[in-house]
Parts: structure tokens; sequence; C-alpha cells
């Protein structure tokens, strides 16, 4: 493993720590409910479920703000990374409270293949919103990328407590249950 994965850890154990053991950042009744609802509810329940979560996650309170979001995850998804950095960034500068500003620009970092920036654009994001479950995936993504299994294990894990019905997280736990990552004698 490389020097500059090494350096990571810290970070990484920080997080893990920090989407284990904080209270929501989002003190709205009505997020708490959604999440609530999303942890006992049927597949078809929680897809629309994570959809309205998601969108409330993604509402800045600026009109302005909410469109450069819009751009920057357009721009992610035309593949025009540099552009969405940009766009991103200022989201970040101007709303720097605004958790889903900072991840979204986490998964651009990481799609250009800037893990120490994606990572501390996580840490961010899930000390504003340590309920965003596609944060602790990505989160996940990651560690696995890295070779770490066990915390990547745990953060699919800590998806699955927050979103028991989250297809990705599902799959990359069986994943590395195929890999003996996580399983009983």
């Amino acid at each position: 493993m490389g020097t500059h994965l090494t350096k990571l850890y810290p970070v990484v154990t920080a997080l893990l720590l920090t989407v284990g053991n904080s209270t929501p950042a989002l003190a709205q009744s009505s997020l708490d409910e959604m999440m609530n609802a999303l942890r006992a509810a049927p597949p078809a329940e929680a897809t629309r479920l994570s959809r309205e979560i998601e969108r409330e996650w993604a509402k800045s309170g600026s009109t302005s703000l909410d469109m450069l979001l819009r751009r920057g995850r357009e721009a992610l998804e035309q593949e025009q990374i540099d552009v969405a950095i940009e766009h991103l960034t200022a989201v970040t500068d101007h709303a720097p409270d605004f958790a889903e500003g900072w991840h979204a620009r986490a998964t651009a970092y990481y799609m250009k293949g800037l893990y120490g920036p994606a990572l501390d654009d996580l840490q961010r994001a899930l000390i504003l919103n340590p309920e965003n479950y596609n944060a602790v995936f990505g989160l996940g993504v990651m560690l696995q990328e890295f070779g770490d299994y066990r915390r990547a294990e745990q953060a699919f894990g800590q998806v699955l407590d927050l979103h028991p019905n989250h297809e990705n997280a599902s799959k990359a736990l069986e994943q590395l249950k195929s890999k003996g990552i996580g399983r009983e004698l």
C-alpha cells in the first residue's frame, strides 16, 4: 500500500466514528420522520422515500445555489469533471453549511482521482449530515478501492442501518462477503 494511502487512515477512522456516533445536524422533523420511515419501509416505499429525502437534502435555501448544484451534477453526468468542480466549489464557498454541496464535490473529486480532497469533502458533508447514506456509501467505495475491506464493510453496514433497502450497499457487502470479508466462521 502506498504511503499516501496510509496518511488517509486517520481521516477515514474519524469519518467512520463521526458517522456512527453523531446526532443529525439536520433537525427538521419532517426529514427525521422520513428517515425513520425509510428504515422500516418495504422496497417500493423505500425508493419513493429516498427520492424525497434526497430532494430535501438538495435544497440549500437559495435558488441560485440550487441551480449551481444542479449544473454541477449535470456536468458530472456529462463527465465534465472540471466544470462540475467549478460549480460545486462555488456552492461550497457560498454555502459552507450545505452538506449536499460538499457531498457532490466529493463525488467530482473522486471521479477526477483526487482522493484526498474527496475524503475531506466527504468528512465535511458527513459532519453536516451524518445520515447521508449516499455519502457514507461513497466513503465505503473509496475504502474498498484502497483495499481497506474491513472499514468498507463497516461503511456499507452503516448505509444499510440508515437505508436498509440501499441496493448498491447490499451488493457491495455481498461482494465483500464473497471475498471472505465479514463472514462468520
